[in-house]
């Protein structure tokens, strides 16, 4: 799990060449775990071991990425680094209740059909069936995320949250992720020239489809651990004092083996450091924890539960 700084070049982090999804060669796909690894963190990502490794494969097979976890962990983030790194165009489609195929994938236009349809019997077309036959060219298609990630230039498909959408979407998408191409019924196949990388995640509101799973490889992407949580902490706040930035950690860490609505993810504890620097802290003292624990918690039962005495216990543990 980790947060992305700004990338630098792919160049430093890959080497080689990998198979491009689904087949073909992409010069800048990197050759092994470890320059996959070394890719994320040119992004300012900060993977463990496991994560690279799935993130390697997934490059290398051509397969869908499909990351679940807490919200907050990092899941978003890492497509878009691999879109900045690999060098490939993010194509995002953001997951929600009532999305469908209109939406998602493509929609006719049907308002330049009619158009086409009155033009071609003012100039005396009276050819029905030639008239059906030519509003459904390709010109009348008007391309959504799926579609645009499967015709436009070599891209990198983030499908967010796809907890959120309607099960019955999930449908859609098989066979996008099995054979990176689209059936439309008037048509004919569209299939990508150059399949996407695609990474698909889950906050797990809901369970997605075995489906959509077994097509896809699968990582869990957890809290990050405190060391790991510090490297992140040293590349998205690199002016943070090292004490600072451990006692941060250390109690977000402590806060995370509580019993509250929402934990703090990566991105709380980033913006949380950002915003004691700020106020030009050089270690953790109750009046500024209480006064910015908005930054780190979002709910305010979860403020109450954490202000003033407690806080100052979790302070004391971490400064002693």
């Amino acid at each position: 799990m980790t947060q992305g700084a700004g990338p630098t070049s792919s160049n430093q982090a890959a080497e080689g060449h990998g198979a491009a999804g689904g087949g073909g060669v992409h010069p800048t796909l990197p050759a092994s775990v470890d320059a996959t690894q070394a890719l994320l963190a040119a992004g300012g990502y900060i993977a463990d071991r496991a994560l690279a490794t799935t993130v390697h494969l997934a490059l290398r097979m051509g397969r869908p990425l499909f990351l679940e976890g807490e919200p907050g962990t990092g899941k978003t983030e890492i497509a878009k680094v691999l879109a900045a790194m690999l060098p490939r165009h993010l194509v995002r489609l953001q997951c929600y209740d009532g999305l469908d195929l209109s939406a998602a994938a493509y929609e006719w236009n049907h308002a330049r059909q009619l158009m086409a349809i009155r033009l071609a019997e003012a100039a005396g077309e009276t050819d029905r069936e030639a008239l059906e036959r030519g509003i459904y060219d390709r010109r009348f298609l008007q391309s959504r995320p799926l579609l645009q990630a499967l015709e436009g230039e070599p891209s990198v498909l983030l499908i967010d949250e796809l907890d959120r959408a309607d099960e019955p979407f999930e449908a859609f998408l098989l066979e996008i992720l099995g054979d990176f191409q689209i059936s439309i019924p008037e048509l004919g196949t569209i299939r990508a020239a150059t399949p996407p990388v695609v990474i698909i995640t889950s906050n797990r509101t809901r369970e997605v489809h075995d489906a959509v799973r077994r097509r896809c490889l699968y990582h869990w992407v957890d809290y990050p651990d405190a060391g790991r949580e510090r490297a992140i902490l040293r590349v998205r706040a690199p002016g943070l004092p090292d004490r600072l930035s451990a006692q941060i950690v250390a109690f977000v860490q402590r806060v995370r083996e509580g019993d509250y609505f929402k934990l703090p993810g990566v991105a709380e504890t980033i913006d949380w450091a950002q915003a004691l620097t700020a106020l030009d802290a050089k270690e953790l003292e109750p009046g500024a924890v209480d006064e910015t624990l908005g930054v780190l918690l979002k709910y305010q039962d979860d403020i109450t539960k954490l202000k003033g005495a407690e806080a100052a216990r979790l302070i004391g543990e971490v400064t002693a």
